[in-house]
């Protein structure tokens, strides 16, 4: 698949939106869990610290400031290792008692809880801490905090599981999208296997059922609904089809008949040419019914068990072989080529009319020269192609040209009923494959080639 097909790829686009879905919103939830660990680690630290205070401001109000400094120092003896910040001050800020060297600045005794970095007398490097200050009745200060050097290396630690675990995340993510995406590729495979055999005229075909109820059960009753009513009318047609070509087909061979013995009878010169020109349009009209009516059955599927291996090289042997002299006739030269593995399964008489139709056009329609019959591999099969020396069709008027019965206006005075291209489009299509028209196949100045390209 070429990258920009790649990326455009709906199945791709699917993936890529279940695992942006799925990564956003663990993203998400681990940003939400890092806040609220966060919030709470921080009014754990508030808690604790209010509470020291609280209990400090207790001590001034039994006691005055004598309380307030021996109780601040028996709090921080009585715990040395604790994480307690305590800091007893006189109105100027010089310190009377406590685990602070001096009053820190830019902190104000204003009761509001801020986050600084101090380093505490028992302590060799700085720590992150929240605090507190208050100034007490007799002009006093104090300050109380905690420290959360603890709560940020918990905090961090969370932060690298978090993104450990985004990390984990994202395979399974990719690993869930993938599942999805082929959950639901299963589901649109099986439409698409029906749909492709329903294509190429397997209308007994239909979408299997599972019972789920969910759209795509909806989708495939649905479309199996549209198939029954198609098999329907696509029978009936082909009842009334075999019909009408029946019923035509018996009156118009006797009308032959019967202008073939009045010919034989006849002694009038005269008489014999104007019902020799009558035969002949029986006999045309009889052509046309033929072909319409393998045109019809070939649309319809109808054929596909008479498939057998098929060596295409020598079937162009054959065809080259019969329709060589007459070519020659008309100034042609018919040649083939045909290289390498060229077996298929196909239906042989079906697929030689349609090439032998092809010749016949080239020879109606081209200039004389040479008519080039050849087969090649392709990727996903053989092409046959016939090409010849003509001005071919233009690319406006070559879907006109596929129709049962169209014909341009510069070949209306060539005798045919506009039924050639369209048997062998019709015969592509029965086999699975398709029909390009091509000016200039050979990179040169003129020519037309019409290809079949069958699978296999």
């Amino acid at each position: 698949m070429r990258p920009r097909n790649f990326l455009r790829s709906s199945t791709i686009r699917f993936v890529a939106l279940v695992f942006a879905l799925q990564i956003g919103s663990s993203v998400l939830l681990l940003l939400a869990v890092q806040h609220i660990a966060a919030g709470e680690l921080r009014q754990l630290s508030v808690d604790i610290a209010d509470e020291l205070r609280g209990d400090l401001a207790a001590s001034f109000d039994e006691g005055g400031l004598p309380a307030l400094k021996a109780r601040a120092q028996a709090r921080i003896a009585r715990s040395p290792g604790d994480d307690v910040v305590v800091l007893v001050a006189d109105g100027g800020g010089r310190e009377l008692a406590g685990n602070l060297g001096a009053w820190p600045p830019g902190v104000k005794p204003d009761g509001e809880w801020r986050a600084i970095t101090l380093y505490r007398v028992d302590s060799d490097r700085p720590e992150r801490m929240i605090v507190s200050a208050s100034r007490m009745a007799d002009g006093s200060l104090l300050l109380a905090g905690h420290v959360v050097e603890g709560s940020l290396q918990l905090r961090a630690t969370v932060e690298e599981a978090m993104a450990s675990v985004l990390l984990l995340a994202l395979p399974i993510a990719l690993l869930g999208a993938m599942l999805a995406a082929r959950v639901v590729d299963g589901r649109i495979a099986r439409i698409a296997t029906t749909v492709q055999a329903v294509r190429t005229g397997d209308l007994s075909r239909r979408i299997p059922l599972d019972g789920s109820g969910d759209a795509f059960e909806t989708l495939a009753a649905g479309i199996n609904a549209m198939l029954d009513r198609i098999e329907t009318l696509v029978t009936e047609l082909r009842i009334v089809t075999d019909g009408l070509a029946h019923d035509l087909r018996s009156p118009l061979t006797r009308l032959k008949a019967g202008l073939e013995r009045a010919i034989a009878e006849t002694g009038d010169d005269m008489q014999a040419t104007a019902l020799q020109s009558v035969a002949n349009e029986a006999e045309t009209l009889l052509a046309m019914l033929g072909t319409a009516l393998q045109i019809s059955r070939a649309e319809a599927g109808i054929g596909r068990d008479r498939f057998t291996d098929v060596d295409v090289a020598a079937m162009l042997s054959d065809i080259a072989e019969v329709y060589g002299p007459v070519a020659e006739d008309h100034g042609f030269r018919l040649e083939w080529d045909a290289q390498g593995d060229m077996a298929i399964r196909a239906h042989r008489e079906l697929l030689g009319q349609a090439l032998a139709n092809l010749v016949d056009n080239a020879m109606k329609y081209a200039r004389p020269g040479p008519i080039r019959l050849r087969a090649r591999r392709t990727p996903d099969g053989i092409a046959i192609g016939v090409a010849d020396s003509g001005p071919g069709i233009p690319p406006e008027h070559r879907a006109e040209a596929l129709r049962r019965f169209g014909r341009l206006d510069p070949a209306r005075h060539i005798g045919g009923a506009g039924l050639g291209l369209s048997l062998v489009s019709a015969v592509a299509r029965l086999h699975g494959g398709e029909i390009r028209l091509e000016s200039d196949p050979d990179g040169l100045a003129g020519g037309f080639e019409v290809e079949i390209r069958l699978p296999g």
